[in-house]
C-alpha cells in the first residue's frame, strides 16, 4: 500500500554529518563550517539509503554543514534544497569557545551566570521556542510532502528537543545521551495530520567515531 492510499506523509529529520573543526569549538550558528571528508562521506551514505523512497521535498538550515548533507540527498531525487531557518542549530552563549572544566571556557566566572538555570536552558535559545520553530517545520514539511516524503536536515540539539517533545519525554536532558548521532534519521509518520510513529536509523553508522571521540567532541550540539 503507497503512503498515498493512507494519506500518509513520512518526514525525515536528519542529522548533518561530520563537520571539519580541528579546534574543538562549539560553532553553533557561527558561518564557514563545512563538513569533513568524514562528512561528506556521511552524506552520502544517507542519499544512497534513501535514494529509492518516494521524496518529493528537501529542506536545510541555512548553515552550511546542514545544506551540504542535504545536497546528495535532492540530486538523487532531482530536486532542489530548500533553506528553511527554522531548521537552524539552537543558538547558544558559548558559540567559538571550547567547553570544559579544565581547559575551556568554564574557567572564566563571566561565563557562569549561563548555567544558572539547565531548565530553560539559561545559556541559549529557550528549549521550549526549539519546539515551536521545528514543530511548524515539520508541519509544512508534511504539508508540501502530503501522501509522499520529505527529508529536512538540521542539528542535534533541535532534533532531539522536537523527539522528546513528541514523545513525552522531558526537554531538561543528559547531553550525552541523545540519540542522535551524527547522520542519522529521527522518522515521522503522519496519517493526516497526526504523528502516528517515530523512527530512528543510523545509515552512516559504520563511519562513526567512536563513542569516545564523539564525547570529546561536543556537550551542547552541533
Amino acid at each position: 500500500m503507497s503512503a498515498k492510499d493512507k494519506d500518509v506523509t513520512v518526514v525525515h529529520l536528519i542529522r548533518h554529518g561530520e563537520v571539519f573543526n580541528p579546534e574543538g569549538v562549539l560553532y553553533g550558528r557561527l558561518p564557514g563550517y563545512h563538513l569533513s571528508e568524514l562528512g561528506v562521506k556521511m552524506a552520502e551514505h544517507v542519499a544512497d539509503h534513501l535514494a529509492d523512497r518516494d521524496i518529493t521535498y528537501v529542506a536545510a538550515s541555512p548553515l552550511e554543514r546542514a545544506q551540504e548533507t542535504a545536497a546528495p540527498i535532492a540530486a538523487r531525487h532531482n530536486l532542489e534544497v530548500a533553506t528553511d531557518p527554522r531548521l537552524i542549530e539552537a543558538k547558544n552563549n558559548f558559540e567559538g569557545k571550547t567547553f570544559g572544566v579544565g581547559a575551556g571556557a568554564l574557567r572564566n566566572p563571566r561565563y557562569w551566570k549561563y548555567l544558572r538555570n539547565p531548565f530553560q536552558p539559561s545559556w541559549g535559545e529557550p528549549y521550549i521556542d526549539q519546539v515551536v520553530r521545528m514543530t511548524s517545520a515539520l508541519d509544512s514539511a508534511r504539508d508540501k510532502a502530503r501522501g509522499h516524503e520529505a527529508v529536512l536536515v538540521s542539528h542535534q540539539v533541535a532534533v532531539w528537543i522536537v523527539r522528546s517533545y513528541i514523545e513525552g519525554r522531558r526537554l531538561l536532558h543528559d547531553p550525552r545521551k541523545r540519540q542522535c548521532s551524527l547522520a542519522s534519521l529521527t522518522t515521522f509518520t503522519y496519517e493526516g495530520d497526526r504523528i502516528v510513529s517515530v523512527g530512528y536509523s543510523e545509515p552512516a553508522k559504520d563511519l562513526l567515531p567512536s563513542k569516545a571521540e564523539a564525547s570529546s567532541r561536543t556537550q551542547f550540539g552541533a
